[in-house]
């Protein structure tokens, strides 16, 4: 069989650090798709439809460090527009590939089957722009320059990229590529490198008291172990924002909880704002994150590190890698350690459970016992999310949310991605009955694919987190109630789940010890109160009821 473009895109996928491609097939990519599976490290995993494999995309990418997604032209790639968009939010570099007609159909305007009928092809690729940050629509002559160009742009900006695939171009011969792609982030111009130094050094040497910030943007540019050793270096109070949990290792010397502005818990609040200076790594302040934008952290108080730049007080350094940044301010620190107090705060205990009922205090107590070193958890947007937010996570966990972009439903599929990506590492995940029922088709795929997550589905009829911000007793929050421990028999026809309904906290203790070690999907319903939500999420409902109201 000859090589063909087919063979180098996926070439320079694997290439790329994957290994999996998720999607659905449509008749545009089928051809491609042959290529697919005679791929030697290469593996085809479908799913159900196209957004719930834009969302396993997201989550395969979140613990890959890249991921691809392949769907058919019109219906199937606006399907995934959303998931698509998520990823490019949150910084994950998801490669979406759409099959599309032949170019000559395209070149004569011929009236097909998934187009507007208007003999304009390019409709689809306009809006992928918008959440995207590079395309291309491929022919025999540009495929493997476009190819590698919007690869590179992908992974070096941690953001999605789109490549419009005519399925004769995917038969189209090529020549087998004869040296990798380079991904390598360009070093900061000695001068400007320099003057930052200078910089942060004076301001280090004038600070008496200092704390770091880390988020989600440090785990996207790779700086995950950087900033460890940074912490066990040079002890300092440090914390994360809810994006960015699972960042440190919780367990170790001067990590004292999840930042959330005010609603923070007060000794996380006072360590952080009250520090002479701040060092924000990879931050971005959202009003999910902060409870409507209540951080109080001045520019002249803090050093920010971003992807490309770095700020001291109010000047920018433009063109520093956030790794050269790091280091920097590492080596820095070293010399100036002596001279700060030494951390000795913890993260605050979780809430008591006085009630002896199963409710939210409850509930986050069982998972904390629950969790294990190197979980992967999963926690959907709203009480899950914001329950999570107050454990203090086993070393070696991933944490995986999307409180930034919130499509709720969003895990469930991501969890089907993650374990994808980790095949031996324990899944759990946390996610609402709301939630579940946009992306539920996906335990079928998880079976197929014999995985075997912990999925707690936290029942409290309906829409909580709208409950919580607006129209509590509206019957625009309910939904249709299921019977939730009878689906994973329903979707996959020789399945061995095993599933659970729990309406007590002596019962879903004795559940979480069955399951601590399942060999096959285990599936937890669990019985909350109606309206119980979260000390933290009631913070930032009544933050976005303000703001949804227009009173700021």
């Amino acid at each position: 069989m000859r090589y063909s473009v087919a063979d180098y895109l996926l070439d320079r996928l694997n290439e790329c650090g994957i290994a999996h491609l998720f999607g659905v097939p449509g008749d545009y990519n089928l051809q491609f798709l042959d290529n697919v599976i005679a791929h030697q490290a290469l593996a085809w995993v479908g799913c159900a439809n196209e957004l719930n494999a834009a969302y396993a995309a997201d989550g395969y990418a979140r613990c890959k460090g890249g991921a691809a997604l392949l769907t058919t032209f019109g219906v199937g790639e606006l399907s995934a527009i959303n998931g698509i968009a998520g990823s490019y939010s949150e910084y994950l570099p998801v490669i979406h590939i759409v099959g599309s007609p032949c170019l000559a159909a395209q070149q004569r305007g011929e009236l097909l089957h998934h187009s507007l009928g208007d003999g304009d092809f390019q409709h689809f690729s306009r809006m992928a722009k918008e959440v995207t940050v590079a395309q291309a629509a491929l022919t025999p002559e540009n495929a493997s320059y476009e190819i590698d160009r919007v690869l590179r742009e992908s992974f070096s900006t941690s953001r999605p990229g789109y490549l419009l695939l005519p399925s004769d171009v995917a038969l189209a011969p090529a020549v087998k590529p004869t040296r990798p792609l380079a991904l390598t982030v360009p070093a900061a111009d000695a001068g400007v490198l320099e003057d930052f130094r200078k910089a942060a050094q004076e301001k280090l040497t004038e600070s008496r008291s200092i704390a770091l910030v880390a988020d989600f943007l440090a785990q996207r540019f790779g700086q995950q172990k950087a900033l460890q050793q940074w912490m066990d270096d040079t002890p300092l109070r440090h914390s994360t924002l809810l994006m960015g949990k699972g960042l440190f290792d919780e367990g170790r010397q001067g990590f004292i909880g999840t930042y959330s502005g005010a609603a923070s818990d007060e000794g996380i609040r006072a360590a952080i704002e009250d520090a002479e200076l701040v060092i924000c790594v990879g931050v971005r302040f959202s009003d999910t994150l902060t409870a409507g934008f209540t951080q109080r952290l001045t520019a002249e108080q803090t050093i920010d590190i971003q992807p490309d730049a770095t700020r001291i007080g109010d000047r920018w350094f433009s063109g520093v890698p956030m790794a050269q940044a790091v280091e920097v301010l590492h080596q820095l620190c070293k010399r100036q350690v002596a001279h700060w107090p030494k951390p000795d705060q913890k993260p605050p205990a979780l809430p008591a459970c006085e009630s002896g009922q199963l409710d939210q205090h409850a509930l986050w107590q069982a998972v904390q016992r629950f969790l294990q070193p190197g979980d992967i958890v999963l926690a959907e947007q709203g009480t899950a999310a914001f329950g999570a937010a107050t454990l203090t996570l086993p070393p070696d966990t991933t944490f995986i949310t999307q409180p930034l972009w919130g499509s709720i439903g969003f895990t469930l599929p991501a969890a089907f991605g993650a374990q994808t990506a980790c095949p031996h590492r324990r899944v759990v995940l946390l996610i609402g009955d709301g939630s579940a029922q946009l992306t539920i088709q996906e335990l079928g795929s998880m079976q197929r694919d014999k995985q075997k997550p912990v999925i707690f589905l936290l029942n409290n009829e309906g829409y909580t987190v709208e409950r919580a911000i607006h129209g509590a007793d509206q019957r625009y929050n309910d939904i249709t109630p299921w019977n939730w421990t009878q689906l994973p028999q329903a979707m996959f026809e020789h399945s061995q789940a095993q599933c659970w309904r729990v309406r007590e906290a002596v019962q879903l203790d004795e559940v979480m010890a069955k399951v601590a070690k399942a060999e096959y999907l285990s599936l937890v319903e669990v019985v909350l109160p109606k309206k119980d939500i979260p000390e933290l999420l009631q913070a930032v409902t009544s933050a976005l009821a303000r703001s949804n109201s227009g009173a700021g």
